[in-house]
């Protein structure tokens, strides 16, 4: 627990940092927002006014001071061009974008850890060949190539998924597993390549370790010795998941902008088009935060996997 709150009092510095960084990225980009919001025939006068009323003409410092005070209490602010709070603009926005992260999560780890388990076993066979191959093209092809193919293929040839849209889990169980086939795909396809060759360079490591030859030296089964193999071999492709989260967060934006999902990704998309600084700012706050807390919660699990590391 000492460990857990320590590590969590050090993201304090981090989140800052990240705060700083995405007030000044946003605010000192080209674009007015309230000339956007104005339109084409507004007068300098009437965009002046608007500024002051969003208080876009306030001195940068003073602005930042005003963002802070606001997300200490909790308030995200309110988009400017909806005239909507953020907090409700996300929560709407929310359910599609974490099913298509926790979809695909469990797709890869699924897939991914028994392939690359097998071609360590096989390795330098044709099995090998073939898996490493298949994780080569998959990350190498861009995510939105993969994704009209993809529709092309299993939605107009072969209908047997929607073309694009996203049905709620409380309106059609059913609807929303069809729904959430051919996007989690499309993305998972890249991280069960990444973890693919994770798991296989660490088990191929461990498999020639001296006491997997003493297992089977005794007459352990190829499963059991896999299996004990895997364990030693999990902190490497735990960490490799982890990292992979945050290659997720920017491959659902391209996926929820193929598929037309409405999630936070499209919420992104629209945000930095319209320049409305208090969505992009929230929504890359709180995606920073998601990531520095799970890759903590992966660092504690380490223990799990090896008994023999102490905090």
């Amino acid at each position: 627990m000492g460990y857990f709150l320590r590590r969590l009092v050090s993201t304090l510095p981090v989140m800052a940092v990240v705060a700083v960084v995405v007030f000044l990225l946003i605010h000192l980009s080209p674009g007015d927002p309230a000339a956007l919001i104005a339109g084409d025939l507004a007068t300098t006068d009437d965009i002046a006014k608007l500024r002051t009323a969003l208080g876009l003409d306030q001195p940068l410092a003073q602005q930042f001071l005003i963002w802070l005070g606001k997300l200490a209490t909790g308030d995200l602010g309110t988009s400017i061009f909806t005239q909507v709070p953020v907090a409700q603009l996300l929560a709407q926005r929310l359910e599609p974008t974490l099913s298509i992260a926790v979809f695909t999560m469990a797709i890869t780890l699924v897939v991914a850890v028994p392939l690359g388990t097998l071609a360590a076993h096989r390795a330098g066979s044709w099995i090998d060949r073939l898996v490493m191959l298949f994780a080569v093209l998959a990350f190498s092809v861009p995510v939105f190539l993969v994704g009209y193919l993809l529709i092309y293929t299993f939605a107009i040839q072969l209908p047997w998924f929607p073309v694009q849209g996203y049905v709620r889990f409380a309106e059609d169980p059913a609807g929303w597993l069809r729904s959430l086939v051919l996007p989690c795909v499309n993305l998972a396809l890249v991280y069960i390549a990444l973890v693919t060759r994770m798991t296989r360079a660490t088990v191929l490591e461990v498999l020639h370790e001296d006491y997997i030859r003493t297992a089977r030296a005794k007459g352990l089964g190829v499963l059991p010795v896999l299996g004990h193999a895997l364990r030693n071999a999990a902190i490497p492709i735990a960490t490799t998941v982890g990292v992979g989260i945050a290659l997720l967060i920017g491959g659902v934006v391209v996926t929820e902008t193929v598929f037309a999902i409405p999630g936070v990704g499209r919420l992104v998309i629209d945000s930095v088009q319209r320049h409305d600084y208090p969505v992009i700012q929230s929504v890359l706050l709180i995606s920073a935060g998601v990531y520095v807390l799970i890759n903590l919660l992966i660092d504690l699990s380490y223990r799990l996997f090896d008994p023999r590391i102490q905090y």
